[in-house]
């Protein structure tokens, strides 16, 4: 399986790579081949980004080896909530990860159960040990190139609002977030005030911890 798996990503790579190339070339119909990519790789997703705050400043700080101990804790109690929601982890990158869901209410509710699991594995550390998760959601059509990479405005929205825009313990969405799922019992919306390219606006969820795990 990991042999099939390795070929089918590869594959993915390779298609978009020739019609990159074919792209690039003098004459070439870009109208034409960039449906054919969009026909090919073309999907809908909820895709989250997720960030630990204060990252920086603590490496430097408390040395590199509290920077590896706060990634291998932040998924070892991450990472079971995700495959729980029926996420998929397409990345990490030090101590950011990238996860895709077929449906945004069950991006949305894996993110309020990774707040939960956070401030319960919180609750009794030191500021300099814990897990302060900074989360942004966005969903909409993008590219999906096998289980490695996905791109699209809604990627760039979630990416600015989980990396750069979240402080710790905020799910900040996407408007096309908002507009799909629209508000719960467990949340409601409050709006940001930025603009964030690739997405119609910006909205700190308000959400509630204490009620029943998992339904959004």
């Amino acid at each position: 399986m990991p042999f099939k798996k390795a070929i089918s990503v590869s594959s993915s790579e390779l298609r978009l790579e020739k019609l990159l190339v074919d792209r690039r070339r003098e004459g070439a119909d870009k109208a034409a081949i960039d449906e054919r990519i969009w026909n090919l790789f073309g999907e809908e997703w909820a895709v989250m980004f997720t960030d630990l705050s204060g990252f920086s400043r603590h490496v430097a700080e408390f040395g590199i080896i509290h920077f590896l101990q706060t990634i291998y804790e932040s998924e070892r109690i991450l990472m079971p909530v995700i495959d729980d929601h029926d996420g998929i982890l397409l990345k990490t990158e030090g101590d950011s990860m990238l996860v895709i869901f077929r449906r945004p209410d069950r991006a949305i509710a894996c993110a309020i159960e990774m707040q939960r699991k956070c401030r319960q594995y919180n609750a009794k550390l030191p500021p300099s040990e814990q897990v302060l998760l900074c989360v942004g959601i966005g969903y909409g059509r993008m590219l999906r190139i096998g289980d490695s990479d996905v791109y699209g405005a809604q990627v760039n929205a979630a990416s600015k609002l989980g990396e750069d825009k979240a402080k710790a313990y905020e799910i900040l969405v996407t408007g096309e977030v908002k507009e799909k799922i629209g508000s719960s019992k467990r949340f409601r919306y409050r709006a940001l005030d930025v603009s964030i390219p690739g997405a119609t606006a910006a909205y700190v969820l308000e959400y509630n911890t204490r009620a029943r795990p998992g339904k959004a």
